[in-house]
């Protein structure tokens, strides 16, 4: 995928071979050789994202990679992540394989009495198809490392398991080790010999296989962390049902569905692109994509997403947006985009590793030369330095942040968040001050009636269908929220006839023998006590109440207005409970802007502000020490989202506001902020986690091995185990959950 940017290009490029943060570090280093060129090599999904100038072609990008001692080839959008090592089947045989032939050398190793006349050359014979072909990628990938003049983790394998089986031969031919009747006891902790030189064909093909059983068991778990990913790739059908204007249908493939063109959706089958629906109702579930978890009901004129499902009715739906301008694919890349970024403290950890596995390299020299100077046992001293070149592994450090980023990305887009990368859930768990728009973020953004008061003991519903039968003619967007109203909650509306409308008045109709008015309530003075109440009451919310009269006779008060948001009461409550500050700044009056606020409980608001005015607040907050989101979803938010620490659009706003924050809610709920918080927090925290574990086994077993206190069939064992802790406890955000909010109230009032 490559995509113009403003100081040039960026490419994501597969690299294959890459095997522990060593080889990322080695990466990005060797590209950035180049002039202009930066690069993020992400661990887990085996992507370069890589930044270049114009006249730096892919191909260069390539050979430079190839020139590392890796494979390298562009990224294609349309498939998944590639896997930096050999297939998962071929992984799987070389496993079992090994395993088949070491667990036999491992036991008559470990116990003696099992330990039968020339016992010791059956192992031998067991263990070599292991030291050569079981360990074949490790050797393989420490030749092409030596090539190039660098170390990885394959290459301290590699010296492990080769210095194991060489010292092992030498005990065997020369060392006395090959007599028919030779026993040798076994000890989890290193001893000198009693004469007879030790074998470790144990630790010569115990290393390969907890190595590769520990891959395999991390390959999988790291799938794991990009199933959501995956999940919204397999949201699009392959194949839809296209219907041409005479009625007839015909299956073609999704990638030929083109704008414009009408196509069938049968019950329990996927939409196949976004669109608006021409014929048909159906309740239609678009969890996947916005983490509503309640069907949405759709009818003509509604618009539906690509790869929600239709539960219902069959539909007859117009493609708006197909292939990669569906909303689906651009959460696809989005996605995609924050699993390729690292954290700072990420960074840092590579930085390390970079020059870690060298390090340790002379860590077993130094080990080796030192026991033997003071007079150890040859075979102690080898199997110290053995311990240390297999137990130091890179691995864990180079995993920590993109498994945890992977699985965390992944769930924020199944709960309707959308995170740009590592650095927006750093900004969004160090925040502590929230600036929010009111039109279409913390209210709905479009009139709704709220209220109706009927006067005489007339029927709510008969007024609002004659009412909603008047303004069905109306352009004012009060007729329109009136008449919508009307029709969602099943009021019968007839024709009208003698239609006028009067402007900044209201408008006047014939519904059957019935003279109809729908106006602004006038003198107050005139109307029966509880209609004159409802439309004080609806002043004193900053609502707008119309007054219909019937037959010259007023007859009910409708109280419209923008109301707030279903959850933004208990969304801004959660975020207040964990120390944000919430402030409201909005183009509105005073009136409707402190109506909202007291609602929600907001005591700072900021009114009649221009967009250049809220960038100047969110300035001033920031001179303050404060760390400032701004949330919005118009284009007079975009100054204000691209001046804060964090930006977060609504994911029902305009393109410009989405396009200038670093969260999209495509949850189109305000409490998804709240979640998108807590899921920072709890991210970030897992990623210190595991940072801390693979810094703290490397610190604790490093001395265990310099000092003769460890095995290296027990290294072998814990480094494995050290990679595989660290992407298991980023498995555990994949099934994180926003925690039960207690004390809740209800809101004070629905959206009608």
């Amino acid at each position: 995928m490559t995509a113009p940017v403003a100081e040039g290009l960026t490419t994501d490029l597969s690299v294959t071979g890459m095997t522990c943060a060593a080889c990322v570090n080695r990466v990005e280093k060797r590209l950035a050789r180049l002039p202009g060129v930066r690069a993020t090599v992400n661990l887990a999904t085996g992507i370069a994202r890589v930044t270049h100038p114009r006249a730096t072609t892919a191909e260069d990008l390539v050979r430079q990679i190839e020139n590392a001692g890796y494979g390298a080839a562009p990224a294609n959008d349309d498939s998944a992540p590639p896997d930096a090592r050999p297939s998962r089947d071929e992984e799987i045989h070389r496993l079992v394989v090994t395993a088949a032939l070491s667990l036999p050398v491992i036991v008559l190793s470990m116990v003696p009495a099992w330990q039968f006349s020339n016992w010791q050359w059956l192992c031998l014979a067991l263990s070599a198809p292991v030291v050569v072909w079981g360990a074949h990628p490790f050797h393989s990938a420490a030749l092409r490392g030596l090539r190039h003049s660098t170390a990885t983790m394959d290459t301290l394998v590699s010296l492990g398991v080769s210095a194991s089986f060489g010292w092992s031969l030498y005990a065997l031919f020369f060392g006395g080790a090959g007599a028919p009747d030779m026993r040798m006891p076994f000890s989890f902790l290193p001893s000198a010999s009693d004469g007879i030189a030790h074998i470790y064909l144990e630790a010569a093909v115990a290393v390969p296989l907890f190595v590769l059983l520990g891959r395999v068991l991390e390959s999988r778990a790291k799938d794991g962390t990009g199933a959501a990913l995956r999940a919204l790739a397999d949201l699009v059908p392959g194949e839809v049902t296209v219907r041409a204007a005479d009625g007839t249908e015909r299956t073609v493939l999704t990638s030929a569905l083109t704008v414009g063109a009408v196509f069938t959706v049968r019950p329990g089958e996927k939409i196949a692109s976004d669109g608006v629906v021409v014929a048909g109702r159906s309740a239609v579930d678009v969890s996947l994509m916005t983490g509503e978890s309640k069907p949405v009901e759709v009818a003509p004129g509604a618009a539906v997403l690509g790869g929600a499902v239709n539960s219902g009715g069959a539909l007859r739906v117009r493609a708006t947006a197909v292939g990669n301008e569906t909303q689906i694919a651009r959460i696809a890349r989005l996605v995609a985009d924050a699993q390729a970024g690292k954290a700072r403290v990420q960074r840092v950890a590579d930085r390390v590793a970079g020059g870690f596995v060298p390090a340790v390299v002379a860590i077993a020299v130094t080990v080796l030369g030192f026991w033997l100077g003071a007079g150890a046992d040859p075979q102690a001293a080898l199997t110290a330095a053995v311990a240390v070149l297999v137990v130091a592994c890179p691995c864990a450090l180079g995993l920590a942040t993109p498994t945890a980023l992977m699985a965390a990305t992944g769930r924020g887009a199944q709960l309707g968040v959308l995170v740009s990368g590592p650095r927006a859930l750093e900004a969004l768990r160090q925040v502590d001050t929230v600036v929010l728009d009111k039109t279409g973020t913390l209210t709905t953004g479009r009139m709704s009636v709220v209220r109706c008061v009927v006067s005489g003991g007339l029927d709510e519903a008969e007024v609002l269908g004659v009412a909603a039968a008047a303004e069905r003619a109306s352009e004012h967007p009060l007729g329109r929220a009136l008449v919508a109203h009307a029709v969602r909650t099943g009021a019968e509306v007839p024709e009208a006839d003698e239609f006028v409308a009067v402007p900044g008045r209201g408008v006047r109709a014939r519904v059957g023998e019935r003279q109809v008015e729908v106006r602004a309530p006038g003198d107050r003075g005139t109307l029966p006590d509880t209609l004159r109440d409802a439309a004080e009451e609806a002043e004193s919310a900053a609502f707008t109440a119309v007054l219909v009269v019937l037959d010259g006779e007023p007859a009910a008060v409708i109280c419209l207005g923008d109301v707030v948001r279903s959850g933004a009461y208990q969304a801004v409550d959660r975020l207040r409970r964990m120390g944000v500050r919430p402030v409201l700044a909005t183009g509105d009056s005073e009136g409707p802007a402190r109506a909202v606020a007291a609602e929600l409980r907001i005591d700072e608001i900021h009114t009649r502000h221009s967009p250049q005015e809220k960038a100047r607040l969110v300035a001033r907050l920031r001179q303050e020490g404060r760390r400032v989101a701004v949330v919005g979803d118009g284009v007079n938010d975009t100054v204000a989202l691209a001046s804060a620490d964090l930006g977060i659009a609504m994911g029902s706003g305009t393109d410009a506001a989405v396009g200038a924050a670093d969260i999209t809610l495509i949850r189109g709920e305000l409490a998804a902020l709240a979640d998108a918080a807590a899921l920072a927090r709890r991210t970030l925290s897992t990623i210190r986690a595991n940072l801390l574990w693979a810094f703290a086994y490397n610190a604790l077993m490093l001395p265990l091995a310099v000092t003769g206190w460890l095995n290296p069939m027990v290294a072998a064992a814990a480094m494995s185990v050290s990679s595989l802790l660290v992407v298991l406890n980023s498995l555990r955000l994949r099934t994180w959950s926003p925690s039960p909010r207690r004390g809740r109230r209800p809101d004070p009032r629905s959206a009608g």
